[in-house]
């Protein structure tokens, strides 16, 4: 793996196959998160892990905006891996909407699209438990953790699901000082209506749209990806194909790997641009 950091966005690449793809996060996560699906493309693909902002090692904001997360990863990959032409980009969630943005200001970094379990409608908090799962972590006193088992223990009661609190506790560093969290949660937490919406199109994106084709992924167990988001998706991503995964909730790409690798796969080495 080789670390291609800039001074505001962290990323890993790994592999070294000619076709290029980027992995951009959700919530909570990290590059990190795609190491299993980047290895599973191998040898055709030579993949870059990107830590978005807020999250990981890349560094923290003051503000956050769909628009400025997007233009710092068009930034970091004019300056490095889409230097010498555009490449594929997978968004999950966030980072899905993440991945749309880049797509529509800046579509000539961009050769084919993949958003996994997200859609460009405002997907509030009748759609996410998000709100629960940061005053969870806000709510743990992190100064007195002594080990990760500590923030385990007290993080048991409001989140019982040993799957997401390990997602979770992968967030957890420890400095040297004393453990602590790795995101920007008092950023996230006064953010979160804007990481739940999307940017208007109207007047943040002058209603342009993506020429490159799209495949959406959705987990046949989540509700983020609706029929009736469908008009706006096609508004903006005419070349759109539509894949739901079964048995899999929002984390597609956790729940079953080898069907998103299988699908990228299939889509990214198709010769239709």
């Amino acid at each position: 793996m080789t670390d291609t950091s800039s001074t505001t966005v962290h990323s890993v690449e790994t592999g070294d196959g000619d076709h290029r793809v980027v992995f951009l996060h959700g919530l909570f996560g990290r590059g990190k998160n795609f190491s299993m699906i980047a290895k599973g493309l191998q040898p055709e693909f030579r993949s870059l892990l990107v830590d978005l902002p807020n999250h990981g090692q890349s560094d923290w904001t003051e503000e956050l905006d769909y628009l400025q997360l997007a233009d710092q990863v068009a930034e970091h990959l004019e300056s490095s891996f889409a230097a010498d032409g555009p490449v594929d980009v997978v968004g999950h969630s966030m980072g899905g909407k993440v991945a749309m943005v880049l797509a529509l200001r800046h579509p000539e970094l961009v050769r084919k699209l993949v958003i996994i379990d997200i859609s460009p409608v405002g997907s509030g908090s009748s759609r996410s438990e998000f709100h629960h799962l940061l005053d969870a972590l806000a709510a743990v006193d992190i100064e007195s953790a002594e080990r990760r088992s500590d923030v385990d223990a007290a993080l048991k009661d409001p989140i019982p699901e040993v799957g997401v609190r390990g997602f979770l506790l992968q967030n957890l560093k420890n400095d040297g000082d004393g453990l602590r969290w790795q995101p920007n949660l008092t950023l996230l937490r006064s953010e979160l209506e804007t990481i739940m919406g999307f940017p208007d199109i109207e007047t943040d994106l002058d209603q342009v749209q993506f020429p490159g084709r799209v495949l959406w992924i959705a987990g046949e167990k989540s509700n983020y990806v609706k029929d009736e988001d469908e008009p706006v998706m096609r508004a903006l991503f005419p070349s759109t194909i539509r894949l739901k995964v079964r048995g899999a909730s929002h984390w597609v790409h956790s729940d079953r790997p080898q069907e998103v690798i299988n699908a990228l796969r299939t889509f990214l080495l198709s010769e239709r641009k």
